[in-house]
């Protein structure tokens, strides 16, 4: 275990050259080995979950749903304001930021891109209470890609790229997530989700991240500051393909449902809130009640 850990980090560093000596000896960061297992046991569960809960019933986990999706949501709040001032602070170009120029204000905005980079690990419970609750529709390839490609793509964020332009991303995605999981938590309780009305919104402002996180990305490839342009060139690519799986997931929760609710209403079929009421059962009552007036 130990060769095969020197080898897979000794092949990384020949790849990619020197890491960044600012975050030698942090949790979980001198070696790809637990970020690679966290991630082959994150998929194994995916995979063997369902199957385990196959005959079991589902459990409700409301309580612990709530408490669960409220400590994300301070945790991306807590992020989300540290990387704001951090950036403010140390004087931060948006077009472009190198990863050694702003002093104090980058060791900081370290220290908060830890914390985004584990929040990625603690994210995985995202998946588990799917499968303990049976909502197996819910773990999807885009929900499966995004969790599992997140945690190894900001390991090698934070050996390498740690501060400069790689804050805008994580400070955005920070912001979303307060207020996805502030809804998750508040869905968890069944007094209050009738009132729940923006989770529609929630991807549509998860696109928009995407497109403002390329924009700011492509700013850097344009005016270079030093901040190395292979990283750019990976995360627009990993934009694209965010993009476009996120646009196929708003289609067809939100777009193919609004055209499904209007061929049922072109039939002749109006939905309640208790079940289904045809048209033409309507219309006729009103024919009788005008022939009882007539």
């Amino acid at each position: 275990m130990e060769s095969l850990d020197k080898t897979l980090n000794n092949y990384i560093d020949n790849v990619l050259g020197p890491r960044d000596s600012r975050v030698k000896g942090w949790l979980l960061l001198d070696s790809y080995v637990p970020t690679f297992l966290f991630t082959v046991l994150y998929l194994f569960i995916v995979w063997i979950g369902p199957k385990y809960m196959q005959k079991k019933q589902p459990l409700s986990c409301r309580s612990i749903l709530v408490i669960y999706n409220l400590g994300v949501t301070l945790l991306s709040l807590y992020m989300f304001y540290e990387l704001v001032t951090g950036v403010w602070e140390g004087g931060y170009n948006f077009f472009c930021q190198d990863t050694h120029s702003a002093g104090e204000a980058d060791l900081k905005i370290i220290r908060v891109l830890w914390w985004y980079y584990f929040s990625k690990l603690i994210e995985f419970m995202d998946t588990f209470f799917f499968i303990l609750r049976k909502n197996n529709h819910q773990i999807s390839v885009l929900h499966v890609y995004h969790h599992a490609s997140m945690l190894n793509i900001w390991w090698f964020v934070m050996n390498w790229v740690p501060c400069g332009h790689s804050y805008f991303g994580a400070t955005l995605n920070s912001f979303i997530h307060v207020l996805m999981y502030s809804y998750y938590g508040l869905s968890a309780i069944p007094a209050v989700r009738p009132y729940l009305w923006w989770k529609k919104y929630i991807t549509q402002c998860q696109l928009t991240q995407f497109v403002l996180t390329m924009t700011q990305t492509s700013c850097a490839l344009v005016w270079p500051c030093g901040f190395p342009k292979g990283w750019l060139y990976f995360q627009n690519c990993y934009m694209v393909s965010l993009i476009i799986l996120f646009a196929n997931f708003y289609v067809q929760t939100y777009n193919m449902r609004v055209s499904s609710r209007r061929k049922e209403y072109q039939n002749g079929s109006s939905s309640t809130m208790n079940g289904h009421t045809n048209n033409s059962l309507l219309e006729n009552n009103v024919k009788q009640r005008k022939q009882r007036k007539d």
